[in-house]
């Protein structure tokens, strides 16, 4: 299921479900010799595409005509949402079970069931076609609640790709749009002066980086966490007088996703992540600086 992305051709039209929320994409991705294209088109709402070229993304915003540049480090965008290889850390940290075959959009998938260990993270399943190992739909749960949804509603995989569905049209590439590029500086272990003291079960630190991320003025302090499957970030920046008024707290998003705000002297850390509550207040409470 990780590797499959990086071995097929495969496009169609995939549905993201999450609090009441429907949003449809379709995707275009396209693998050879030299490289992994991709163009994924949010079908609903404010238009944005993005267009992938191995690890460099453009992310094109048409109604307010700006463009923000980007080196992918580790997102994950469906149906790639296994980008990191983690040896056998996801079974120390989930119990993995086969539990049925079932067809999704014509294809004959194999239904795995990621069950957590302890309540520090959600639950899983994968709808994985049996023929080529491509993920055709995921869901996070809470129990038998499940929180958001991908799945594919119509997908051809191993198709012919034609190379212009991966080229911008006219329209982006005229005069006028402003182009950002968001820049990470990648840094060496234990080089941010800020560290997570306790880390939750089954977590490891992915990379320590430093970023200009849209509309900050700042550099922002990053910290990358995860435990095979489940992403976490702690973002560390200085409290700016043209900045409004930080709130600390709980902040919900969308689907899987839950944020904490901590003021810290005159400094804000956000912890996001795909995980509980509990989970993202351990982490963003256990960040501290260095002496």
């Amino acid at each position: 299921m990780a590797d499959a992305p990086r071995r097929h051709n495969f496009s169609g039209t995939f549905v993201y479900y999450g609090d009441s929320h429907i949003e449809t994409s379709r995707i275009v991705h396209k693998v050879d010799q030299i490289s992994e294209r991709e163009k994924i088109e949010v079908l609903d709402g404010s238009p944005r595409i993005v267009f992938r070229n191995n690890d460099e993304m453009k992310c094109y915003l048409p109604e307010s005509k700006r463009i923000y540049t980007e080196k992918r480090w580790s997102r994950k965008f469906f149906p790639d949402i296994l980008s990191q290889p983690f040896d056998n850390v996801i079974d120390e940290n989930y119990y993995v079970k086969e539990t049925r075959l079932e067809r999704v959009t014509d294809h004959l998938c194999q239904v795995l069931s990621l069950t957590p260990r302890d309540s520090l993270r959600y639950g899983h399943q994968f709808w994985i076609d049996v023929e080529t190992g491509l993920l055709v739909k995921a869901a996070v749960v809470n129990g038998s609640e499940i929180i958001e949804q991908f799945a594919f509603a119509l997908l051809e995989i191993d198709g012919e790709i034609h190379p212009d569905l991966l080229k911008p049209n006219l329209s982006m590439v005229q005069e006028g749009w402003k182009v950002t590029d968001l820049i990470t500086s990648f840094l060496n272990e234990g080089e941010l002066k800020w560290q997570v003291m306790n880390l939750p079960a089954g977590f490891r630190k992915l990379v320590e980086m430093k970023r200009n991320l849209a509309e900050k003025t700042t550099l922002v302090d990053h910290i990358t966490l995860s435990d095979g499957l489940a992403a976490v970030s702690v973002f560390i920046e200085p409290v700016t007088k043209d900045m409004p008024a930080p709130l600390p707290g709980f902040f919900t998003s969308r689907g899987a996703i839950n944020i904490y705000v901590r003021i810290l002297d005159d400094i804000k850390i956000t912890t996001v992540g795909e995980v509980p509550l509990e989970t993202i207040k351990l982490i963003g409470d256990s960040v501290i600086k260095k002496d």
